[in-house]
């Protein structure tokens, strides 16, 4: 199966610009664990979770922060035309939730650990994902 039949095509995303307190509404209003960042062409620059907001925002207090001062910027994302099977190890690999979809420079997508695991048929790829995401990790 391929990424793009199991990705969410609807996805919220925020300028390097975006406060914080703006991307907390988006996360809130919207139930998500992250937001993609993209230029004003929708080209993704990096990608900001509700983790990256808690361990580099308010563990250094000081001026309001924005996007572009605490999002990870070496992007980890899929193509709309990868098998899952293959997303699932970059999502172990990375240990990440969470891959943007980016096709032709752009952000088209997301695909969840969550929309993987739905599908009966790939619950143990899931399970793999997970298992490997969970290690600990010496990324900072």
């Amino acid at each position: 199966m391929k990424v793009k039949e199991l990705m969410t095509t609807s996805v919220t995303w925020v300028r390097p610009d975006t406060s914080l307190s703006e991307i907390a509404k988006y996360m809130k209003q919207e139930n998500i664990g992250s937001l993609p960042v993209c230029t004003d062409r929708g080209e993704p620059v990096g990608i900001i979770t509700d983790r990256d907001m808690v361990l580099r925002a308010m563990t250094e207090p000081g001026q309001e922060k924005t996007a572009q001062d605490i999002m990870t910027k070496n992007l980890v994302y899929a193509n709309p035309e990868m098998n899952t099977h293959e997303a699932s190890m970059l999502l172990a690999k990375h240990q990440v939730r969470r891959l943007p979809v980016v096709e032709n420079s752009k952000l088209v997508g997301m695909l969840a650990m969550a929309d993987i695991a739905r599908k009966p048929i790939y619950v143990d790829e899931a399970g793999d994902a997970l298992n490997a995401i969970s290690k600990p990790s010496t990324i900072n």
